[in-house]
Order: C-alpha cells, then sequence, then structure tokens
C-alpha cells in the first residue's frame, strides 16, 4: 500500500476508544509535567516505565510519545506568564514571552506559542512519516561494524556538544559504559561486577536506575530549593488573538524553527535544547529588528518553540528506523517497547506496519489534541503550581519506591533505585549532566556486542570499521564537525578582528 491508504488505516486504528484515550492521557500529562517546573518528561516517562508491563505496546508508545511532546507545549506556558520556565527547553522563551506578558501581550504569546508548537509539531510527524521508511531499508544494509560505528559516534557527539564541561560529560559516558558491563558476559557468560550478588546476573536493571536518576534525584532537587510562584497573570481567551502584524512576522521564524528543529532532533544529545536556543540565535541574526529581541519580540517566541517542538517529533527518527535512541526520553520510550515484546529497528516498520502507521496518526490527533486543550485551559494548568511542593514531592517519592518494587519484587531494584536518585542528585549539583549518563548506560551494551561481533567477523582485524564505506562514511563525521566548527569560530573572529579594526580605523 501507499502512504495514503497506509495513513488511512492508521487513523482508523488510532481512532478508536483506548487509543484516543491513551493519546489523551499522554498529552495531557505531558501539559502538566511541562507546566510543573523539574519533574519533566523523563521523570514522568519514568514513574510510568513501571505501569506498561501488561499494557499493549502501541498504548505504551502513544502514551510516552504524548508525554514526550505534550511537556514541549506545556513548558511554554509558565515561561511567558510567569518568567518560569517549566522545561529547559522554555529557557529562551523567557526572554521575549515574559516581556510581552510585561507589555500586556501575554494571550498573544500564548497563541503563538501553541500555533507555532502545533504547526511545528504536525511538520516533524509528517517528516517522521516519509523519512523511517526508506531510512529502515537502507539501514538493513548495515552490519555490526555499521552499527557500531553509528553507536560509538553518538556517544562522542553526545559528549561534544554537551552544554557543560566535556571533561565532565566525557566521564559520564565513561560511567554510564561501565554500569553497562555490569552482569553476565554476553559472548562467554562469565560475571562482571556482580560482587556475588545474583540479581546483578542480569545487569542492572534501567527501570529502577532511570527512575532513580530522574524521579528520586529531582525529588531531592526541589525540595533542597526555594520553589516560590509569582504572581500568575489572568489571560482570557478574546485577549488571545495576535495582531496580523503579529502573524506575519511569526510565520517565518515557525517554518525556519520546525525545519531546524527536525534535523537536530536526529543528533544525539538534548536535541530540543539544542534547537531553541539555535533558533533564536538563527531569528536574532535574521531579523530586521534586532533591537526588539530581549524586548517582547514575537519572533524570539514563535522560532524557538516551533523548534523544540520539531526536535521532539525528529527524534524518533532514529529510534524508529534505527532502533537507536539518541535523547533520554527515547530511551525509555525504547524500554516501554521492549517491555512489550517490541523491538525498534530497521525491521520494525515491516514486521509492525499497523503499529507504526496507527502511532503516525495518533501523533498527528495529539498534536491537535494539544492545541485544543492548552488555549482553553491556560489557567487551570497554571493553577496547579499552587500544589505545594511538601504534597507533590512525597507522592512522587512513594510512586517511585512502590512502582519499582511491583515490577520485580525486587529489595535489589530499590537499592538500585535509592542509590542512582542519591547519586543522580550529587551529580547535578556538581554540574554534571545526567543525559549522557543514561545514554551511555542504553548504548554500551550495544557498542561492545557490535564491537566484538565485527572483530569475530575479520579475526580481531580493527581495519574492518575502515574497510567497509558506510562505516567509515559514518567514522568521518564527528572529524568533519569539529572542522567545521572550527572554521566557522576562525572565520567569525577574523571579520570580528577586521570589523574592530575598521572602526578604530574610521
Amino acid at each position: 500500500m501507499g502512504v495514503v491508504e497506509n495513513l488511512t488505516a492508521g487513523f482508523f486504528q488510532a481512532l478508536t476508544p483506548g487509543n484516543l484515550l491513551f493519546a489523551f492521557l499522554g498529552v495531557a500529562l505531558g501539559s502538566l509535567v511541562g507546566v510543573l517546573p523539574g519533574i519533566g518528561p523523563l521523570g514522568a516517562m519514568s514513574l510510568l516505565l513501571c505501569t506498561t508491563f501488561g499494557m499493549s505496546p502501541i498504548h505504551a508508545l502513544i502514551l510516552f510519545a504524548g508525554i514526550y511532546y505534550g511537556s514541549m507545549y506545556g513548558g511554554s506556558t509558565t515561561s511567558i506568564l510567569l518568567n518560569l520556565p517549566g522545561e529547559s527547553t522554555s529557557v529562551v522563551t523567557c526572554i521575549d514571552g515574559y516581556r510581552m506578558t510585561q507589555k500586556g501581550r501575554a494571550g498573544a504569546a500564548l497563541f503563538i506559542a501553541a500555533a507555532g508548537s502545533f504547526v511545528a509539531g504536525t511538520l516533524s510527524v509528517v517528516g517522521l512519516m516519509l523519512f523511517a521508511p526508506p531510512l529502515a531499508e537502507i539501514a538493513l544494509r548495515f552490519g555490526p561494524p555499521e552499527y557500531f560505528s553509528l553507536t560509538a559516534v553518538g556517544l562522542v557527539i553526545l559528549t561534544y556538544i554537551s552544554s557543560g564541561s566535556k571533561v565532565k560529560a566525557m566521564l559520564m559516558v565513561l560511567l554510564g559504559v561501565a554500569v553497562s558491563t555490569i552482569g553476565m558476559d554476553p559472548v562467554t557468560g562469565d560475571q562482571r561486577f556482580t560482587f556475588g550478588i545474583l540479581a546483578l546476573s542480569q545487569g542492572v536493571d534501567f527501570i529502577p536506575m532511570a527512575m532513580g536518576l530522574f524521579g528520586i534525584a529531582e525529588v531531592l532537587n526541589v525540595v533542597t530549593k526555594s520553589s516560590e510562584v509569582g504572581i500568575v497573570q489572568s489571560v482570557h481567551l478574546r485577549e488571545m488573538l495576535p495582531s496580523r502584524g503579529e502573524i506575519r512576522r511569526s510565520i517565518g521564524p515557525v517554518i525556519r524553527g520546525s525545519l531546524l528543529g527536525f534535523l537536530i532532533g536526529l543528533i544525539p544529545g538534548p536535541a530540543a535544547v539544542i534547537s531553541s536556543f539555535t533558533s533564536y540565535a538563527v531569528e536574532k541574526r535574521l531579523s530586521k529588528r534586532k533591537s526588539e529581541f530581549g524586548q517582547g519580540a514575537v519572533e524570539g517566541v514563535a522560532g524557538p518553540e516551533a523548534a523544540n517542538n520539531a526536535a521532539a517529533g525528529g527524534a524518533f527518527l532514529p529510534l524508529i528506523a534505527l532502533g537507536i535512541p539518541f535523547a533520554p526520553p527515547m530511551a525509555l520510550v525504547l524500554a516501554a517497547l521492549l517491555i512489550g515484546g517490541i523491538l525498534p529497528g530497521p525491521t520494525f516498520i515491516q514486521e509492525h506496519p499497523d503499529m507504526f502507521w496507527t502511532f503516525i496518526a495518533s501523533m498527528y490527533i495529539g498534536n491537535l489534541m494539544l492545541l485544543l486543550l492548552n488555549l482553553p485551559l491556560v489557567g487551570l494548568f497554571v493553577s496547579v503550581l499552587r500544589t505545594p511542593t511538601k504534597v507533590l514531592m512525597p507522592v512522587v517519592a512513594v510512586l517511585c519506591l512502590t512502582g519499582v518494587y511491583a515490577v520485580n519484587s525486587s529489595s535489589v531494584d530499590v537499592w538500585v533505585l535509592v542509590i542512582a536518585g542519591m547519586a543522580g542528585y550529587v551529580l547535578r549539583i556538581r554540574g554534571y549532566e545526567l543525559a549522557p549518563l543514561v545514554l551511555a548506560v542504553v548504548l554500551g551494551p550495544k557498542v561492545e556486542v557490535y564491537f566484538r561481533q565485527s572483530l569475530f567477523m575479520s579475526d580481531g582485524s580493527l581495519s574492518i570499521f575502515f574497510h567497509r564505506p558506510i562505516s567509515l562514511s559514518i567514522l568521518l563525521i564527528p572529524i568533519v564537525v569539529i572542522i567545521m566548527r572550527l572554521l566557522v569560530s576562525r572565520v567569525t573572529q577574523t571579520i570580528r578582528g577586521r570589523a574592530s579594526a575598521h572602526e578604530e580605523s574610521g
């Protein structure tokens, strides 16, 4: 069948009561955790991961996808109204969004953010729908050397693009790879780093570790900080229509942000955060009203909000087509699919076409639900911020503990949860990013297996990674990226130096 026939069949499935219910739950929860500072989609998905046992894989996929891209919507609400980013992806929106609120244009800012997010989310689903099947067909040509090169390069790029210290990011990657080696050797069957604990022979379970790093650590982080909420700006529906000028100025940024965000979503790391900052920088450079940026420029809201939503959709492409999660939320989506007995990758679309096209259709429906939810219910979502931290955080902690124990009834999993939570809290306050750690835990076993399989194929020769064209091309990617970045930096410095010399001579 063609794309239209497949998509039509997908809509028939997505519009069934069960799938509609999980799509609604996903986007509603996503909007909620986007509004609440700190919890985020990772925390929510970690909490709900244990509930996917016994759940249909398509329901789990729809639910987790809705939470992820729904949180991008919710984060903009508090950024615009309170100058309080619910999500790290909405930090940039605070700059001009809150200034628009101070100028009495809060409704227009919220409308532009929601409409831009809807357009970007829809365009990203179109990209996922069009590019996932051909990418999966290309990936069928991959062997262990190509997959090793892809996963290894992913970890290298993840280290390179981390916003903090590159040394700290590298340490997190190495720590994650080390944790991933705990358990039984996949080839010899020998026990590694289990310290005589039988429960660790299968390795460190990802569920308690993720819930500890993003659930318990977040509880500790929130309760040790002040979380006072400012006065909420009241917004009425009749005030939410932007002017023609604001709409006209938003069209270009939304389209550029959508394309930019989708492409950045394919890169390992916190793509949604990177895309929002990049979009803001691009719009400021292209704008004829540079002086308005930071003072309430509508482009500073439209571009970043479109970019982070498009990046959320683009992040699903490597997971669906290659079976490799390049972002922490995608690692949790992968875990939910594996719990349901589904292995994403090159053969996923061929083996589960109904599931793929139902998922695509549900994302279209979910984006429409978000648009209808976030505009009329702005006041309701913001009022959730008034929930006292001393009430909310203990509930989150109890859910983490009971959820982890309910999965395997294992006290070891509870200890992993507690240790991971304490370690995550300490690492965060010390300035270490947890994203490289989590992705390294997920990708570590893949890197090891693909590397050893490649060496078996080549009788121990490393030349196999360089003799195969696809593998060599992938390995050259980080080198090209670094060289291009150095060249751009050198050219920029040269231009600035000439400009300064010209001003001095003038």
